[in-house]
């Protein structure tokens, strides 16, 4: 064999090599990626099984970020309410509306545009629970670099809901999860319930079509910029740099239809 030859197959083998590699590390950082907003939510069922009681002892998870100072110089609000409802109230929006939704956080407002029109379920749910209150005091839990940040989960833990889940609703195959994309967070199909994520970097272009969408933020980017110069820790049971050091709060969330 040549030398010339020899030379190309060790090429080619080292080609390979690196391709595998790179499949390799792709899959683990999806694992790594998704893990807060689907698996982490596999025993969200339970949770909620449970909390029909009407407990109304508030999850140490939640009562954690009471003890921390507020982001942004922000003033930390009442706590929630805890509750939890059988199913969304349909009708809440009328046909043909247009939808608008913005979060009061402690580190200010953000807008985000629903899309009733190809989400229907989706939309209506989070204007059931935003009018109920059910998001008020909650915290975003989770701040990811490059990714989401993410909230709308009463235990602050990924693991808490409203009391039941809502149909699929998954964009088509081809979908971009590019920045300012809003959708629901997921413990696999027929789980989604009330915590989302906002797209705020590159890397959320990996995630797969399944996860039921909301809408796209058209104003507040600043606010999430304010939100991403949060610091972090580790969240507990990860390797994921991504709990807020500092309580974000989403104070309330104000709802705005329009024919």
């Amino acid at each position: 064999m040549s030398s010339d030859r020899r030379q190309r197959k060790k090429e080619h083998r080292a080609q390979r090599l690196e391709a595998e590699r790179k499949t390799a590390a792709r899959r683990e950082l999806i694992r790594r990626l998704t893990t807060g907003l689907g698996f982490g939510l596999v025993i969200a069922v339970a949770l909620i099984l449970a909390s029909r009681g009407g407990s109304s002892q508030l999850p140490d998870t939640y009562r954690e970020f009471r003890d921390r100072p507020v982001a942004c110089g922000a003033t930390a609000p009442d706590p929630y309410e805890p509750m939890t409802f059988d199913a969304p109230e349909p009708g809440q929006i009328p046909a043909g509306a247009a939808v608008a939704v913005t979060l009061r956080t402690s580190c200010g407002p953000i807008t985000i545009e629903l899309d009733p029109a190809r989400y229907p379920e989706t939309a209506n749910n989070f204007v059931f629970l935003a009018r109920r209150g059910f998001y008020d005091a909650t915290v975003i839990h989770r701040v990811v670099q490059d990714f989401v940040i993410q909230g709308g989960d009463p235990r602050a833990d990924g693991t808490g809901g409203p009391g039941y889940t809502i149909e699929d609703e998954f964009p088509p195959e081809g979908f971009t999860f590019e920045p300012g994309v809003v959708a629901m967070a997921n413990a696999g199909p027929g789980t989604t319930g009330s915590q989302f994520f906002i797209v705020v970097g590159s890397q959320a272009d990996i995630l797969p079509p399944r996860f039921n969408i909301l809408g796209r933020v058209v104003d507040g980017f600043d606010t999430i910029e304010k939100i991403l110069a949060v610091p972090t820790a580790r969240q507990p049971g990860t390797v994921e740099e991504s709990r807020p050091l500092e309580a974000i709060y989403i104070e309330a969330v104000d709802v705005d239809i329009s024919s």
